[in-house]
């Protein structure tokens, strides 16, 4: 059964989730591409409080992102560069490697509410260049749980043969 849309959603309307991770991660957030009925563009709204992130510093190699900050103050990690941001600036994250990592942090005094704008890709690989991890996800359908995903480090690695009967 095909979820309805909607064509106007207003931010009031929405459903926000909160949540919080260790000291330095935190958000008010939802994701609604879905509800307006798009399938290849994710949109996110986030509200991060002071001195928090929500997210880790990260680059995708697949997805493209775009961020509009709404209201508020912050600094963008983007690749080896810090940026202050405010009110009325769009951040672009485009596809690639480190160079690309960014992360948004809240270094105001008041809650930093901006959009989150993506491609959606139906496999990824996102690298998080602080911890050292990757997550590679594939999501062949768009239906949830997804199909694979898996989160591990490159020192992890096995031999292509490794493992496999008769090799």
């Amino acid at each position: 059964m095909a979820r309805e849309s909607k064509a106007v959603i207003n931010i009031a309307d929405l459903k926000l989730d909160h949540w919080k991770q260790g000291a330095l991660y935190e958000s008010v957030d939802t994701s609604f591409g879905a509800l307006l009925g798009l399938t290849g563009l994710g949109i996110s709204y986030n509200e991060v409080p002071p001195g928090k992130s929500g997210c880790p510093f990260h680059n995708h190699h697949v997805e493209d992102e775009l961020f509009y900050v709404i209201s508020g103050s912050g600094e963008y990690r983007f690749g080896g560069e810090r940026h202050a941001i405010k009110a009325g600036d769009t951040l672009g994250a485009p596809a690639g490697g480190p160079e690309t990592a960014h992360q948004i942090i809240n270094t105001g005094t008041a809650p930093l509410v901006y959009l989150g704008i993506s491609t959606v890709a139906k496999t990824e690989i996102v690298e998080y260049p602080d911890s050292g991890k990757f997550l590679a996800k594939t999501n062949r359908d768009g239906s949830k749980p997804l199909h694979f995903r898996h989160i591990g480090r490159p020192e992890g690695d096995l031999d292509y043969w490794d493992g496999e009967p008769g090799a």
